[in-house]
């Protein structure tokens, strides 16, 4: 019997996801910065950085810089496990069908 592992709802989204590699890699980024990076409008990327916010597995600290708002967002120990899980979660379903 093949056993799939369930995955992570939060992160099971395009742009989620995407959000969650990038900083995986920076640890944190400048919300244009993501913008841009995921060529995501403003308004989408703002509703999935407020779901990865309320599920704790980004931080988001609002600022101003040279009289600019500015959106930071830092990716949590929380969030680094889970998308860490969710990769070796996602991985299950590629070796079905593989012999050992």
């Amino acid at each position: 019997m093949i056993v799939f592992k369930e995955l992570d709802p939060v992160l099971h989204s395009q742009l989620r996801l995407a959000v969650m590699s990038v900083l995986m890699r920076e640890k944190e980024a400048e919300f244009t910065a993501l913008k841009e990076m995921t060529n995501a409008t403003a308004g989408n990327l703002s509703v999935q950085i407020n779901k990865l916010k309320e599920a704790e597995y980004i931080e988001v600290t609002k600022q101003f810089k040279d009289n600019y708002p500015q959106t930071i967002c830092r990716i949590t120990g929380k969030g680094s496990a889970a998308f860490q899980n969710y990769v070796k979660s996602i991985q299950t379903y590629f070796h079905t069908g593989r012999k050992s």
